[in-house]
């Protein structure tokens, strides 16, 4: 299983320390936070201890209307289940008596000035995609006209190199050679590098270029959502290449299928215009409407089907 620190997370949301500074390393292994709300009033009968709490207004204003004993209680009976960390949000000052137990149960305790509704929803979105299940494979990822795509091919077949003319093209740049695939959902995949390789593409007979350097901010995204697998693959003579595409074919990452295609190489052919129309293909599938489809008709209505 995934984890991150608690460490990590401050430096991600530039997050203030109050207490327990000491424990920051401590882990997060599950992908959403916690408003402990139910739980101050005593009802824990479901109370997903593993996560990060965060403390709205709500949960602050609730504690100070109560007794200095009532509010010891209540708290304590959440400590004592050592939460990876407490965030409190709105930059909430009245809140000593946070301080105290947490230093004392060896919790960090820390402060964002942002609402409790924007920071969690940054704050999940994070976490789910730190902590996804992920694997590395050899291959290029690019964006093409907001459709990510995965390319895979023997080394040496061409990718990178239609990676390259993709871009050109005014297409995206997201990996080259290791893509990580992250699992998001059941159906969601993203691709994304591994930091090494960031905004690198390595062509044969040239070498490492810097796509930013040389195309431009917008030539290069940090992760798309793949949604294509595309494989290049040497020419088959014999093969049919103009089928109906009646059966369609997958890939499987993660327990995630997606559309494979097959694209054959062969002197002269425009594989980067050929993944443009795949893409576009496929969004036109997303609406609804598929060339395959209205060809059969046509077929049916001049057979008098």
């Amino acid at each position: 299983m995934k984890t991150i620190t608690v460490q990590e997370l401050v430096d991600a949301f530039r997050l203030e320390v109050l207490a327990g500074e000491e424990h920051l390393g401590r882990e997060i292994d599950r992908p959403r936070a916690h408003r402990p709300g139910l739980e101050f009033v005593g009802y824990f009968d479901f109370f997903p201890m593993n996560r990060v709490q965060v403390l709205g207004r709500k949960e602050i204003n609730y504690l100070l209307t109560l007794s200095v004993e009532e509010r010891k209680l209540h708290i304590g009976n959440i400590v004592k289940y050592h939460p990876p960390c407490f965030i409190v949000t709105s930059g909430q000052q009245e809140i000593p008596y946070l301080e105290l137990y947490c230093e004392q149960e060896g919790i960090p305790l820390l402060r964002t000035e942002e609402t409790a509704t924007e920071f969690i929803v940054k704050l999940d979105g994070y976490l789910v995609k730190a902590l996804a299940p992920e694997i590395s494979i050899h291959g290029v990822c690019v964006n093409v006209s907001g459709i990510g795509i995965l390319l895979r091919g023997k080394s040496g077949i061409g990718k990178s190199e239609t990676a390259h003319t993709l871009i050109r093209r005014g297409h995206r740049f997201v990996a080259d050679d290791i893509v990580v695939l992250k699992k998001l959902s059941p159906t969601t995949l993203l691709g994304t590098h591994n930091e090494t390789t960031r905004e690198f593409l390595a062509l044969r007979s040239i070498g490492l270029i810097n796509v930013v350097r040389q195309y431009g901010r917008r030539a290069f995204q940090d992760e798309t959502r793949i949604v294509l697998d595309i494989e290049l693959v040497p020419w088959k003579e014999n093969a049919l290449n103009n089928e109906l595409e009646t059966v369609p074919q997958f890939t499987e990452y993660l327990g995630v299928q997606i559309p494979h295609i097959e694209i054959q190489l062969q002197p002269g052919r425009d594989v980067a215009g050929l993944i443009e129309a795949a893409a576009n293909n496929w969004y036109l599938k997303q609406l609804g409407y598929s060339a395959v489809d209205e060809f059969m008709k046509r077929i049916e209505g001049e057979m008098g089907v």
